[in-house]
C-alpha cells in the first residue's frame, strides 16, 4: 500500500517512541493518589477517585492525604506510606469498604512524590485456594525438572497458579526477537509454541520496562483509561514517571495487539539473568481475568526460581562444553610444545583443532605457511578472507555466524564457510587461525509474517491481524559460535602467541651467541689464512730452487714427485687466499652507494675475455636497474656468477647466457645469471653456497667451490639473499635479490 505523501511512514519504531512510563492514565481497575513525601498534600489522582472515596479529584487536590484516609483503616498507616522507597510497590493492608468492595493498597516512591495504588480486589473464590501450598508444590516439580523438561514444566505450573488458557515461555535471541520455547494450553487459544516474534513486538523501551518491573497485568484489553487529574504535577510540570505501577495504562497500539490475537486478558512475568532479560513468562485468556494480587506475588516467586533453574541448567552445559574444549587445547599445546614448526603441528592435530570450535573446516595462515584442514574454502579465497580481516582492524577475535553480510565474496563459498572464528596471530603480517562452518539452511516459523509488522491507514498505526505461521527460509547462515568457543579460541591464541614470544626470546638469544662465534670464526680464519700464506709460498719458492739448482740429480720419478709438491703447494695457497678472501668479505664494512649494475656487468663481461675468447657465445643482457649497495662487493658477485656461467656451458655450442632482472617480492629486485650448461641436481642446492663445497670434478671444471659462498655472503650482508634453480644437462639459474631503495 502507497500512503500518501503528506502522511509520514508508520511502522513499529512508534512504539519505541511512545511515552509508555509516563502515560498519564491509569487501567480502571482501581485508583491512584500522588502525594508529596514531604508535606502530604496530594498533587495528582485519577479521574475514578470518587469511585472509592465520594471526593472528586478537584475537592481532594491539594489537602493532606491523611484527611482523605482518615476515616478508613489506613489512617495509621501515613507515615509508612511516606517513607516508602523508590522500585516495586510495597504491599499494605487491605482497605474494606461498606459498599462489600475490598482494594488492595500498594505504594512506591516516584522521585519527590509517593504514589499509592488501589487496586480493586476480584470477589473471593469459594473454595479459597491455598497459594502458599500450591506454590510450594510447584516450586518442588520445578526443581525436580529435568534440564530438558524445565521449560515445559515452567509453562505447566504457571498455568495451574494462575488458571489462564494459556502460558507460554518465551525467550529473546541474540537480536531481540522472541521464540516460545514452551507452552501450556486449553482448547480456547491456538498454539504458539515454536512461533517466532520480531523484535519490532516488543521494543527496546518496553523491553527495559519489563527488565526493571517484572510484572505487567492487562485485565481487560479493552477497557477506557482513566486519565490522571490533573496531567502533570503542578509543583514540577512534568508527567507522573508510572514505571513501577501496577495499574499503568499501556499502549493503545499493545492493546490493539492483544485483540488482534484474540487474548482480552494478559499478564507478563519477567526472567531476569543476571541484569539481562532472558525472557518472558506470558500468560493469555480468552476471557477478561483479574488476578489476585497473592497469586500474582507467588507467580513474581515462580519466575525468580525459574531463573535461577535456567542459570543453572545454562551454567552446567557451559561448563561442560568448557571442560571439553579445555580437553581438546590441552592436547593440542603439547602437540605444539615439542615441534619446531608449532603451526604445522597444529594442523596435523586435525580432529581436536576442529573440536576446539566445533567446526568443519580450519586455516592456519602465517606469512608463506598455509595449513588447511577439513572443509575449506580454496586457498585463494583463505588468502583473500585473511586480508579482508587484516583491513577490519586489530580486534584479536572475529567471530559471525552470516560473514556475506560483511564479506559479499562469502556468497560464493556458502557450503564451506558461512560462519568465520578467526583470531589474529600477528599484528605485523595477516596472519590468523580461522575456523569455518558450513551454511545450515533453516525454516523459521514466525507468528504472523515479520516484514509486515503494521498496517498503516491514513495517520493511525495499527499492528498486524494475522498471527498466523508465517515460514521463511534462512539462508547464508551457519550455527552461531558460543561464548565457550569464542572463549576456546582467544585462549589458543594467547598460546600461540606465548610460543612465539618464547621462541623470539631463544632465537634472541642464540642470534647473540651465533654473532659471538661467527666473530671468533672470522677472527680464527683471517688470522689461520694469514698465517698459512707465509709457509705455503716458502714450500713454493724453495721447491722452485730446489727443481731448479740439482735438476740433473733427480730420477724422473723424483722430479715428478717435486712437481707434484709444487703444484700442491700453490693450490694450498689458493685456498688459504680463497679463505682469507671470504673471512675479509665478513668484516669488511659496506661502502653504500648507487651502483649502476650496467657498467658494472660491463667491466665484468671486458675483465673474462680470456675465458670468451674463441668461443661462441649467445649473450642476452637485459636493462640492469641500479641498486644501492657497496660496489666492490657487488662487482665480485657478478664476477662470480658470469665466471661460472661460461665455465659451466664450455661444452655448449652455442653457450647461451641470459642476464637480467624482475621483482619476484615487494620491496626487492632480484638479479639473475642463467645458462644452458651442464646444470645440477636440485637434491644437492644447499651444498652449492657452502664452503669449499664442489658438485663436479675438479678434473673436469677448476675452481676451490669458494666463489659461491661469497655470493651468499655479500647478498645476506646487503639484506638480500642468494639461491639457484637447475636440471641435469638443461642450465642452471642463479639469483641474488638486494633491497630497493626507493630515491
Amino acid at each position: 500500500m502507497t500512503q500518501p505523501d503528506s502522511f509520514p511512514a508508520v511502522d513499529l519504531s512508534n512504539c519505541a517512541r511512545e511515552p509508555i512510563r509516563i502515560p498519564g492514565s491509569i487501567q480502571p481497575h482501581g485508583v491512584l493518589l500522588a502525594f508529596g513525601a514531604a508535606d502530604g498534600r496530594l498533587r495528582q489522582v485519577s479521574a475514578n477517585l470518587a469511585d472509592v472515596f465520594g471526593i472528586t479529584p478537584e475537592e481532594a487536590l491539594g489537602k493532606p492525604v491523611g484527611q482523605l484516609l482518615e476515616n478508613t483503616p489506613l489512617s495509621s498507616q501515613i507515615e509508612d506510606l511516606r517513607q516508602v522507597r523508590a522500585g516495586p510497590p510495597k504491599k499494605f493492608p487491605k482497605l474494606s469498604l461498606p459498599s462489600g468492595k475490598s482494594y488492595q493498597l500498594l505504594a512506591h516512591r516516584s522521585g519527590e512524590v509517593v504514589v499509592v495504588e488501589l487496586e480493586e480486589c476480584p470477589p473471593a473464590a469459594t473454595p479459597s485456594p491455598d497459594i502458599h501450598a500450591l506454590l510450594q508444590d510447584s516450586l518442588d516439580r520445578l526443581r525436580a525438572a529435568s534440564a530438558e523438561e524445565l521449560d515445559a514444566v515452567a509453562a505447566q505450573e504457571v498455568r495451574r497458579i494462575t488458571g489462564f488458557d494459556r502460558v507460554l515461555i518465551y525467550r529473546f535471541d541474540e537480536e531481540w526477537n522472541g521464540m516460545v520455547i514452551a507452552e501450556d494450553r486449553n482448547e480456547h487459544l491456538p498454539s504458539y509454541l515454536d512461533l517466532r516474534f520480531p523484535a519490532s513486538d516488543i521494543p527496546e523501551q518496553a523491553r527495559e520496562l519489563y527488565r526493571i518491573n517484572r510484572l505487567r497485568l492487562i485485565p481487560d484489553a479493552a477497557y477506557q483509561p482513566v486519565p490522571l487529574v490533573p496531567p502533570l504535577d503542578p509543583e514540577t510540570g512534568k508527567a507522573l514517571d508510572l514505571s513501577f505501577s501496577v495499574l499503568r495504562s499501556v499502549s493503545p497500539i499493545h492493546l490493539e495487539y492483544m485483540r488482534n490475537m484474540g487474548i482480552p486478558a494478559s499478564m507478563s512475568f519477567s526472567v531476569i539473568q543476571g541484569e539481562r532479560l532472558w525472557g518472558l513468562i506470558s500468560c493469555h485468556n480468552h476471557v477478561p481475568a483479574v488476578v489476585p494480587f497473592g497469586i500474582r506475588t507467588a507467580c513474581d516467586l515462580f519466575s525468580q526460581v525459574y531463573a535461577v533453574q535456567i542459570e543453572s541448567r545454562e551454567r552446567s552445559a557451559d561448563a561442560h562444553r568448557r571442560l571439553k574444549l579445555k580437553q581438546c587445547e590441552a592436547r593440542l599445546l603439547a602437540a605444539m610444545a615439542g615441534r619446531e614448526n608449532y603451526l604445522a603441528a597444529l594442523a596435523e592435530q586435525g580432529r581436536d583443532f576442529l573440536a576446539l570450535a566445533d567446526a568443519q573446516g580450519a586455516a592456519i595462515i602465517a606469512d608463506d605457511q598455509l595449513h588447511l584442514v577439513g572443509r575449506t574454502p580454496k586457498e585463494e579465497i583463505v588468502r583473500d578472507l585473511a586480508q579482508w580481516l587484516r583491513e577490519q582492524g586489530k580486534e584479536e577475535v572475529f567471530a559471525t555466524d552470516r560473514l556475506a553480510d560483511l564479506w559479499p565474496q562469502a556468497k560464493d563459498i556458502a557450503d564451506s564457510a558461512s560462519g568465520v572464528l578467526a583470531v589474529s596471530i600477528s599484528s605485523l603480517h595477516p596472519s590468523f587461525v580461522i575456523w569455518f562452518r558450513p551454511e545450515v539452511v533453516q525454516t523459521v516459523k514466525w507468528g504472523g509474517d515479520p516484514r509486515k509488522p503494521v498496517e498503516p491507514e491514513a495517520k493511525t498505526l495499527h499492528p498486524r491481524k494475522s498471527f498466523e505461521m508465517w515460514k521463511e527460509v534462512v539462508h547464508l547462515r551457519s550455527r552461531p559460535w558460543q561464548p565457550s568457543e569464542i572463549d576456546a579460541a582467544r585462549d589458543l591464541r594467547q598460546s600461540i602467541v606465548g610460543i612465539v614470544l618464547r621462541q623470539a626470546e631463544e632465537l634472541a638469544e642464540l642470534s647473540k651467541e651465533l654473532e659471538r662465534s661467527n666473530k671468533e670464526l672470522a677472527s680464527f680464519s683471517y688470522s689461520v689464512s694469514h698465517d698459512l700464506r707465509a709457509p705455503f709460498r716458502h714450500i713454493v719458492g724453495y721447491s722452485e730452487l730446489l727443481r731448479d739448482m740439482e735438476k740433473e740429480h733427480f730420477s724422473p720419478a723424483g722430479q715428478r714427485y717435486l712437481d707434484i709438491i709444487i703444484e700442491s703447494a700453490l693450490s694450498a695457497g689458493e685456498l688459504v687466499d680463497s679463505l682469507l678472501h671470504f673471512a675479509q668479505m665478513g668484516r669488511a664494512t659496506l661502502n653504500r652507494r648507487q651502483v649502476d649494475m650496467n657498467t658494472l656487468l660491463c667491466e665484468v663481461i671486458a675483465g673474462l675475455e680470456s675465458e670468451t675468447a674463441g668461443r661462441q657465445i649467445v649473450w642476452r643482457i637485459a636493462d640492469l636497474p641500479p641498486v644501492e649497495g657497496d660496489a666492490v662487493m657487488l662487482r665480485m658477485v657478478l664476477q662470480n656468477l658470469v665466471s661460472n656461467a661460461l665455465k659451466y656451458s664450455r661444452q655448449r655450442h652455442p653457450a647461451v647466457i641470459e642476464i637480467g632482472a624482475e621483482k619476484k617480492e615487494p620491496g626487492m629486485i632480484t638479479y639473475f645469471v642463467r645458462d644452458n650448461g651442464i646444470g645440477f641436481d636440485m637434491a644437492y642446492v644447499d651444498k652449492l653456497f657452502g664452503v669449499f663445497q664442489r658438485l663436479h670434478r675438479a678434473e673436469e671444471y677448476e675452481g676451490i667451490g669458494i666463489g659461491l659462498a661469497n655470493v651468499r655472503r655479500v647478498a645476506e650482508r646487503h639484506g638480500g639473499r642468494a639461491w639457484a634453480e637447475g636440471e641435469p644437462g638443461k642450465g642452471a639459474s642463479f639469483y641474488v635479490s638486494l633491497p630497493v631503495t626507493e630515491p
